[in-house]
This record gives structure tokens, sequence and C-alpha cells, in this order.
């Protein structure tokens, strides 16, 4: 039987690599005739994507090709070094796409898949003579957010600077009036300024845009691109959500001793505070929670990692025990000991799932939101970094399904924080995220519900799935 390759080029880095995997097991499994390649993009110097590769089932219809690591110059700024990691592994992508179509397989090239951040590669699409779709594994108010502060950069020659003397801004995918502080740092920073051209006006090249999410969650974004003029008019195709199965890592605590102490917690009593996999806090910003944690009573499992030495690309690691001690307040893990863990990696799919768990403090990555959604926990906000602000605002301001800790919190990139948010406040957000009652709980549990049945047969998300398949198997009618 002939098949319709298709080839995914996800971004370097374990979370884009997890989503496109699951992308990918959804569609081959949704037809038969799709045979998929996902060419693997490595960070210098890393090896956990190999965890995730070699965990795969072997198939004729998905293949896992390693490209040869490639260097870049000592030098290149932050700001650069994705986009020149992925320019120098171009002639490597060619070379892989065209030993997929004059192999012996006997496949028909469909179209190409690329990450968000490997835009350039829609080039190559281009000249093999295929569409170039981008798999965008954020959310649909984002991709709005992102392309049309770009129209205001390209169309009405608005700058960071100009953005950052106003408060608000109407933004299509957005219900209500956007506020500045919770744009992306990358809107907003004049040295990423170049970063976010490139990136925003790649993602207009593409053909169509996949994404990480489904209708019923964001359906006022989703809308906004069919119908207003100010959005490009190419197809999104809402397939979400595309949950992350659980990480094949392990830090220095056995997620069974978490399960097992959650199992003698009661229903929905457990704030779970994680930060995903890059989240970390300085020693002042760490106390201040700790307080916040004990201030309120309540139970809780806290995931705390050591942050990566500053101006490093590495992400932060477990604390050993006897620095816990000297960075937390005196007594604190004494005191709290009946009542809470402290612990580093921590297995949150898992966490989440557990009926003790009542609330998640966290980051807003949009993974993580999925998750969040899909196990019915309400989140309270505190964003770092990337376009988690925006996902914040969107939780908490348009889907009335988040509590706020912080909507303008911010990393900045091998800084520190813009400010330091005080106990106090972290413990209304807790005890505010727990409330058994409230209305965001309500919410929550009902779009758990229509995240749980999006991708049946009825769903939106099966939907336009249909309609992604059938674009990607056209070669073989």
């Amino acid at each position: 039987m002939k098949k319709a390759e298709v080839v995914f080029i996800p971004t370097p880095g374990v979370g884009h690599l997890v989503s496109t995997l699951e992308l990918a097991k959804l569609l081959i499994n949704r037809d038969n005739r799709l045979r998929i390649t996902v060419l693997v993009i490595k960070f210098p110097h890393t090896a956990e994507v190999d965890v995730y590769t070699k965990s795969l089932p072997i198939t004729d219809s998905l293949h896992v090709i390693n490209l040869p690591e490639c260097s870049i110059p000592p030098n290149t700024p932050p700001s650069s070094s994705m986009n020149a990691i992925v320019e120098a592994q171009k002639p490597n992508v060619k070379q892989a796409v065209y030993n997929i179509i004059t192999g012996s397989e006997n496949g028909v090239l469909s179209a190409l898949v690329v990450d968000m951040f490997c835009t350039t590669m829609i080039d190559i699409a281009k000249e093999f003579s295929v569409p170039g779709l981008v798999f965008f594994t954020a959310g649909i108010a984002s991709l709005g957010l992102i392309l049309h502060v770009h129209t205001l950069f390209e169309r009405d020659n608005v700058d960071s600077t100009q953005l950052l003397q106003q408060t608000e801004l109407t933004i299509p995918s957005f219900a209500n009036l956007f506020p500045i502080n919770s744009l992306p740092n990358f809107m907003l920073r004049k040295e990423w300024e170049s970063f976010f051209m490139n990136f925003a006006g790649g993602l207009k090249k593409a053909d169509g845009i996949i994404v990480n999410s489904f209708e019923e969650l964001e359906s006022h974004a989703v809308h906004s691109f069919s119908s207003h003029p100010d959005l490009p008019d190419f197809p999104i195709y809402p397939v979400g959500p595309l949950l992350n199965p659980e990480p094949k890592t392990k830090g220095t605590v056995d997620s069974g001793d978490i399960i097992k102490w959650l199992d003698d917690q009661a229903p929905f009593s457990v704030v779970f505070l994680c930060f995903g996999s890059k989240g970390s806090f300085e020693e002042d910003q760490v106390k201040e929670i700790a307080f916040a944690i004990e201030n309120s009573g309540v139970h809780f499992v806290w995931s705390l990692c050591k942050p990566e030495p500053k101006g490093t690309m590495i992400a932060p690691s477990d604390y050993p025990l006897s620095e816990l001690d000297s960075l937390l307040p005196e007594g604190f893990l004494d005191r709290t000991a009946e009542i809470g863990k402290v612990i580093g990696w921590a297995p949150q799919a898992q966490i989440l799932a557990h009926p003790a768990t009542g609330g998640f403090v966290s980051h807003c990555g949009w993974n993580s939101t999925l998750e969040s959604i899909y196990f019915g926990v309400p989140i309270a906000t505190w964003p770092l970094s990337a376009e988690q602000q925006s996902n914040a605002f969107e939780l908490v301001c348009e889907l009335k399904m988040g509590v706020e800790i912080a909507l303008d919190y911010r990393v900045e990139f091998g800084g520190g924080a813009n400010y330091l948010l005080t106990a106090e406040k972290i413990k209304r957000g807790i005890n505010s995220v727990l409330d058994k009652d409230g209305a965001v709980r309500d919410k929550v549990n009902e779009m758990s519900e229509k995240s749980r049945k999006t991708l049946l047969e009825g769903g939106s998300s099966y939907a336009y799935l249909v309609i992604l398949v059938k674009r990607l198997t056209t070669t073989l009618d």
C-alpha cells in the first residue's frame, strides 16, 4: 500500500519533542496510510531526548532519525542560538528528506510539519513542492497575540518602546483588552526584537497551523481566525489536548512515595506547587513561598528546584537535602513534616490526576495548563517566562478557570525576577484555589469533561483531525 510520507521537525528540547510524538501517534492511529518520520535536532551536549525516542515502539508507520549534531559559534547570544541551530541543520534536513523520497519505501512526500521555532524549514517544504505546516505547541489565543503584534510592528511601525508606553492592547484572539505587562518578554525587549520578527514572520509563511488546543476551550480565539481581517486566513487545526505521558527521567524522590502519601489525604485538600522543568527561584522568593505555605496551614506537595548557574541553558536540578535545610526557613521541614512534602522533580500528571489534589500553583506553561484542565484541577497563576504571562491572563480573565497569584511576574533571561511576590499574596492564592465550592472549580470541572470528549467522534478536535488527515493524504488520491 502506498503511504503519504509526512516529515516532522520538532524544536530541540524534550517539551516540544514529546508533544510532537503525541501528534504523530494520533495521526497514524487515525489513518494507516500515513507514514511519519521525526527528524530530531539535539542541543549540543544533551542526552535526555534519547530516553524518549528509544522508548518508542518501532513500527512501519513511525520512524525517528537523529540528525548529526551541529555546533554553533561560542559567542552566539541567547536570542539567536535557536535560530543558529536550526539554520545549521538545514543541509541535514534536506538530505534526510531527499533520502526519504528516493528510498525504497514506496511513499509520496505529502508535507513537512515544522515546530513553531523551526519555521525557516518551511523553505525546504517549498523546495520539495509540498505544504509546510507549523505545529504550534502553545494555545490559539497566544498564536493570535503573536501574529497580531507582529502585524503592528511590521504594518504600523510600532516597536517595543512604543508598546511599553501603553497599558492595554486590543488583540483579536482575546475577548478582553490585553494588559501590556502580560506580554511575553520577547515582545518587550529591544534585544529580542529580531528574534520575535523572524519567529512571528515565519509563522505567517505557513500553509496551515496545527495547534495543541481545542475549540471548546478557546472558542473566541478559534473564531477570531475566521472572522478578523487582521489575522492571517490560513487554516488552523486545533487537535488537542495532546497530553504528555509521564516523563521518563526521575529525580531523587520515588514517585510511589508521593502517591502513597496522597492516598492518605482527604479529597481536594492538597495544593501542588510546581513550576515546570525550567522553573526555579532565588532564595528570598523561596522563603516567601515557605511562609505562605506554613501560614495557610494547607496540606501540600512542593516541587522545588535549584536554579541553573547564571547565564547557562542547563535545566534546574534537585536540591540535596543538606542544602534544602539551610535554604528554607529554620525548622520549616520539621514543622510541616506531617502536612506536606518538599520534593525535587515531580511526577506531575500522576499528582494532578490524584483525587487528593485540589489546586495547582503553576507557571502556566501550556502543557501544564492542558493537564490541569484535563484532570479538573484549578490553577493559581504564577507565570515565569515565554508566553506564560498571556496564558495566566487567559486562564484568569478570559476563561475564568484560574485564580491570580500574579499575571505579570517574569524572570529575565540570565537575570532575576521583576519583583518579589509576598507570602501574603501567595497565601491568598493558595486558599482561593482550594475553594471546594467556587465558580472556578465548577468551570474547570465542566471543561475537564469537554477535554476528554473532544478527540472522540462528535468532538471538535476529532473533526479538525479528519480535515487535517484528508489534507495530508491528498497525494494518494
